[in-house]
């Protein structure tokens, strides 16, 4: 059932709001778009008449939003980006086939992107555009048509289709290992360890895996592996990576495995999406396509 005229605002009406809420000033609102003060003032008008709710408070030359305002402002706000993205996607690749893909930062650099031209030469007219997310989001508050997840099997309200596992090894600078003269597993509890703040326990999983007794694990903490990698071949401690993203700086000897003591991790890779999704051509021809790289990853 189509929604009521009444709650479907004109977009001039939204972005005239939206402009003064965020800016706080007609005057710089109307600067923006391009419109006359008076135009502003109109629509905002327009808007609180059709909704019946007042959005500001009007203090002689100033206006502050109620409440109500606020919230309302934050909500359009949102709606008016969604709705720039789609149009801009849409010219972008006029002919359909768009896929929005959230990428964790090293794998998408590592791993994802360099076999990328594979997919686009074998799936002609469809565009992937890549941002970052760090951790699970709503799809429903996203304009996200999948997400590549690390971790266990579950993503609220999304299905899963399994990519890869990974195997990590605590590694460092040559100079770091000589310097320290690490030995065994339990020389790393006295020297400096880097932490991912993705996986804030992994060094405990690691040193239990290892049979090596400990109370606590303290030390930097970085938000992404690049980081933490360059963090360790700059000597600031070990950190512990997974070595399919990092054999270029292990095969030039910019990093070094502490102890030769490699862990299979826990989790895993998957591909994630809305279930409600699961058709969209373009996702389903890339999950079939990723899901078949992963396994080409895996083969010995």
């Amino acid at each position: 059932m189509l929604t009521s005229r009444r709650f479907l605002p004109s977009i001039s009406h939204l972005a005239a709001f939206e402009a003064v809420a965020r800016t706080g000033s007609v005057t710089a609102a109307a600067r923006e778009l391009d419109l006359t003060q008076s135009a502003v003032s109109r629509q905002v008008s327009a808007l609180e008449e059709q909704l019946g709710v007042e959005l500001f408070l009007r203090e002689r030359q100033t206006m502050r939003l109620t409440l109500a305002g606020d919230g309302y402002a934050r909500e359009i706000r949102e709606a008016l980006r969604r709705i720039s993205s789609a149009s801009l996607n849409l010219r972008a690749n006029p002919h359909g086939g768009t896929l929005n893909l959230a990428i964790l930062p090293t794998f998408g650099t590592r791993w994802l992107a360099p076999r990328l031209g594979r997919f686009l030469a074998a799936n002609a007219g469809v565009t992937i555009n890549l941002v970052t997310r760090l951790s699970p989001f709503d799809f429903r508050l996203d304009s996200i048509d999948a997400a590549i997840h690390f971790g266990h099997p579950h993503w609220p309200g999304a299905e899963l289709a399994l990519l890869m596992s990974e195997r990590t090894v605590p590694a460092c600078s040559p100079d770091f290992l000589k310097r320290y003269a690490i030995k065994t597993p339990e020389d790393l509890l006295a020297v400096p360890l880097l932490h991912l703040t993705t996986r804030p326990d992994a060094w405990e999983q690691w040193f239990a895996g290892n049979g090596v007794s400990f109370e606590n694990v303290h030390g930097m903490l970085f938000d992404q592996f690049a980081t933490a990698a360059q963090a360790a071949i700059a000597g600031l401690g070990v950190a512990l990576l997974p070595t399919f993203l990092m054999q270029e700086e292990i095969r030039r000897g910019d990093l070094v495995a502490a102890v030769d003591r490699e862990m299979e991790s826990r989790e895993r890779y998957y591909l994630a999406f809305p279930p409600e999704r699961a058709d969209y051509a373009p996702l389903a021809a890339f999950r079939d396509w990723i899901v078949a790289e992963a396994a080409a990853n895996r083969a010995p």
